[in-house]
């Protein structure tokens, strides 16, 4: 687990999962995004999180804002349904 991104708004956090054995190929892992103030949070997998990492790739290469990466990352937010609760 590796905190990729920490804004007043978002939180991103990528979680790497050892490909399946006899598959190194096999795509693992992904990303989780809280959104801070609607307290909800996502997990993005597979072809969802793939093309999340090719639009911040994209984003990197241009020398982002912060307000353009926050932008970006509320495309995904607005899917969220899982609530954040605190233990």
């Amino acid at each position: 687990m590796h905190m990729l991104y920490n804004s007043d708004q978002y939180v991103v956090v990528a979680f790497e999962v050892p490909p399946v054995e006899g598959r190194p190929d096999s795509p693992r892992g992904g990303y989780e995004i809280v959104d801070k103030f609607a307290r909800k949070e996502i997990y993005l997998q597979g072809v969802m999180a793939e093309h999340f990492q090719q639009g911040v790739q994209a984003l990197v290469e241009q020398g982002p804002s912060p307000e353009a990466l926050d932008e970006y990352i509320a495309r995904f937010t607005a899917m969220a349904q899982q609530p954040v609760v605190l233990h």
